[in-house]
């Protein structure tokens, strides 16, 4: 078993029951990476993985941005890691945007940190942002890459580990999931 997954196994950070996920599926798993982030010796150990596998790809970086809220913590521990600076954007009427004083310089280079990289929503709305700044993005990091692919619009995805969840549109819900209630764990409303 790889390390991250262990980490998140004693957090108690893999959920199994019956979830509604932001995009509107259904999943028989969920992952709460906030479970492993409020240990700080287990955030700091991922965000020195995610650092060494951009090392390992020559990836230089001057700025980590977590976009709020799941990738604000772990964006400051991969940034201590690696020796730069970190932000984070956030929505403000519904827009993702940078706020309190935050500033990227034109031509840095900088990577997405995220806590799950599932379809890439936010983190695109946060390269917007960074790409309005003059500056470039890299990669896109994470704890958990659970979008089962290594790259999203052309950007590299760099996560401590992958992990596969099964998901469904509800009128395609298997017998043993529909007979457990649904929760929605997820920082994002539903549309």
């Amino acid at each position: 078993m790889d390390k991250t997954l262990e980490l998140l196994k004693k957090s108690d950070a893999l959920l199994e029951g019956h979830f509604i996920l932001s995009s509107g599926k259904h999943s028989n798993r969920y992952i709460q990476c906030a479970k492993l982030i409020e240990n700080p010796v287990y955030c700091e150990e991922v965000a020195k993985i995610i650092a060494d596998k951009l090392k390992e790809e020559g990836i230089e970086v001057d700025l980590c941005v977590g976009p709020a809220m799941g990738g604000v913590i772990i964006s400051y521990e991969l940034a201590r890691a690696l020796g730069v600076k970190a932000i984070f954007t956030e929505r403000e009427n519904g827009q993702m945007t940078l706020r309190r004083g935050f500033h990227i310089e034109k031509g840095m280079k900088v990577i997405i940190v995220e806590d799950v990289i599932t379809t890439g929503k936010s983190s695109f709305e946060t390269v917007d942002v960074i790409k309005g700044c003059g500056a470039e993005v890299l990669a896109l990091t994470s704890i958990v890459n659970r979008s089962n692919k290594d790259e999203i619009n052309n950007l590299p995805i760099i996560s401590a580990t992958k992990i596969d969840v099964e998901t469904w549109d509800e009128d395609q819900l298997p017998e043993e999931i529909k007979k457990i209630p649904a929760t929605k764990p997820g920082s994002r409303s539903l549309k």
